[in-house]
């Protein structure tokens, strides 16, 4: 019997473009789905557009909050609401082809955490014409570290889960609704970080990831949509936030290495003290020390492009 998947879609404001991710969920070559929206108290016609999928289409469930409760406290709703075995967020401005789950759910075996798939980035309602992302050389089972290892390296792995699938019992415990943290950022409100956590939270606990590196997933660039090309560093800024919080409690050995590329990420973006980042000690709880070796070979990297392993023959 193939698996209930219940596709999360958390939306507020999107009466232009909802139809269209409702549709792409809806048209899964897995047909064992239920459709989890709701709704944050949009004030535009979004309630109106997904009342009238649901009354058209029993696997739409609509929910609808009487007032705002903020990003992350709508996606833990619809994550209550679900009662699938796998669960597939979809972002309200994102599509999934129609083979995304059919494609995803053969590899996500019981030692393997998530799955995810290729995104293409678009605009202009094309999404066959943007800029393909997160595609390794092979579909396949991929160890767990090796998904670890390129987000601390900065490297192109997802921050999002719109483009994975993973099981409703890791989202329920590893989709935290804040992240502790010294300078008291209310990771409830940006929703900066909570995605990736569930990203390294699960990878820490299974042995492989699976990829598909077809382009499966297609993520909308537009105005309010959230982009780590953010130009003040915003959201680099609060995803490395993040990251100090995973390795100072589960991969401590990584702390030294993550504190060099926070420092000069505080050099690059010099916003950085608007959001009460003013030095590397406010990323983490415990003192750190950030190695001037590190950060030399970091700048030297960039500038020069050249393998990691080219500077460990030099510097290790």
């Amino acid at each position: 019997m193939t698996p209930l998947v219940s596709i999360l879609i958390p939306v507020y404001n999107r009466e232009n473009i909802i139809t269209e991710t409702l549709e792409s969920a809806l048209a899964q070559t897995h047909d064992n789905i239920e459709v989890i929206v709701v709704d944050n108290a949009s004030t535009d016609d979004t309630w109106r557009v997904i009342k009238e999928f649901a009354e058209k289409d029993s696997r739409v469930l609509a929910f609808r909050n009487e007032v705002n409760l903020g990003p992350v406290r709508n996606w833990l709703l619809c994550v209550e609401r679900a009662r699938g075995e796998i669960g597939k967020i979809l972002w309200s401005d994102d599509l999934i082809a129609k083979d995304f789950l059919e494609r995803t759910l053969p590899l996500l075996r019981s030692d393997v955490g998530f799955v995810y798939t290729g995104v293409k980035i678009f605009t202009d309602d094309k999404p066959d014409c943007g800029t393909t992302h997160y595609q390794m050389q092979d579909t396949g089972i991929y160890d767990s570290v090796d998904y670890i290892n390129k987000i601390l390296s900065d490297l192109d792995a997802p921050f999002s889960p719109g483009c994975a699938i993973f099981r409703m019992n890791d989202i329920r415990k590893n989709l935290w609704l804040d992240i502790p943290n010294k300078i008291k950022s209310d990771f409830s409100m940006h929703a900066i970080g909570n995605d990736l956590m569930l990203f390294l939270l699960t990878a820490s606990n299974y042995k492989f990831f699976g990829h598909v590196t077809e382009p499966l997933a297609f993520f909308r660039a537009h105005g309010g949509s959230i982009s780590t090309s953010s130009t003040n560093g915003k959201l680099l800024l609060h995803y490395a936030l993040a990251k100090a919080h995973f390795v100072e409690n589960f991969l401590p050995a990584e702390k030294n290495n993550l504190a060099a590329r926070i420092q000069v990420m505080l050099w690059k973006y010099k916003d950085s003290t608007v959001y009460n980042m003013h030095s590397v000690s406010d990323f983490f709880s415990t003192n750190v020390s950030v190695s001037k070796r590190k950060i030399f070979m970091r700048i030297l990297k960039k500038i020069l492009r050249l393998p990691k392993n080219y500077f460990n023959k030099f510097f290790n």
